[in-house]
């Protein structure tokens, strides 16, 4: 069972995980169980972050031959990440390969968003699950062009629970807060914001008519992780995004290098 919200995920990953992740049947991610013993749900939670982190250390290999700078985008629903996504890989697309694997319970809306920009895109639907797991992730990668010495975005489930829990061999979790949320976010979601390395927080254009508090949201992001990195910016209107570009400008060029 997934060791954060209870579920029975993974339990249809019984079968050998290979490095290139080919011929995988992934099937449903998401099945909730009932009443199970708490040795039995721990024995399960044990295999289930054992099973995920093997595959998850197999992307990161696979992202480190290809020097693929991999972000793990994490928010709630309704963050804006889909439109931030969108703007930003139409400033990149011309600079360095570009591609993103989206996730969500149903529909492909938002892989068809990305793929309007003319960069590949492949929509992972989770049904009943809250999050992308690693596996599901290295599934993907057969269904996208290979690209190298570039930026694969993975936009995760809108949650600010599970995901925090699940390596996906990404080399940072981003995590997107809007300013018509509450600036207290990180102190309920601690796990989220303790796991992610860049805070961004978006809809900036809305500061003047909204009671959210950037300087609040940054103090209490730290109280939870000292030395997470916060951007203010909008989607909307382009204020900000430079300095987002040039961090994954910078990120590309590490790997690369």
């Amino acid at each position: 069972m997934c060791s954060i919200c209870g579920c029975g995920e993974h339990e249809t990953l019984e079968h050998d995980h290979h490095d290139d992740h080919h011929h995988h049947d992934h099937g449903a991610l998401h099945a909730h169980a009932a009443d199970l013993p708490v040795t039995r749900m721990v024995q399960i939670e044990q295999n289930i972050m054992a099973k995920n982190q093997r595959y998850a250390d197999a992307n990161r290999q696979f992202f480190a031959e290809r020097k693929l700078f991999v972000i793990n985008l994490v928010s709630s629903p309704g963050s804006g990440k889909t439109s931030l996504l969108v703007k930003t890989v139409e400033a990149l697309k011309a600079e360095m390969p570009v591609a993103v694997i989206e996730g969500d319970q149903q529909t492909g809306l938002d892989a068809e968003r990305i793929k309007a920009t003319g960069v590949a895109a492949w929509q992972i639907n989770t049904g009943k699950g809250c999050h992308l797991d690693a596996h599901a992730v290295g599934h993907a990668m057969d269904h996208l062009p290979e690209i190298k010495n570039g930026v694969l975005f993975i936009e995760n489930v809108g949650n600010l629970v599970c995901p925090a829990g699940f390596d996906l061999g990404e080399a940072h979790k981003v995590v997107v807060l809007s300013t018509t949320e509450g600036e207290d976010k990180p102190l309920k979601y601690p796990d989220m914001f303790h796991a992610a390395d860049l805070m961004i927080l978006n809809k900036s254009d809305l500061l003047p008519y909204v009671d959210f508090s950037v300087a609040k949201a940054e103090t209490y992001a730290k109280q939870v992780h000292p030395g997470i990195t916060s951007l203010t910016l909008s989607a909307r209107s382009g204020e900000g995004l430079e300095a987002w570009y040039d961090w994954l400008r910078a990120g590309v060029a590490r790997v690369s290098a």
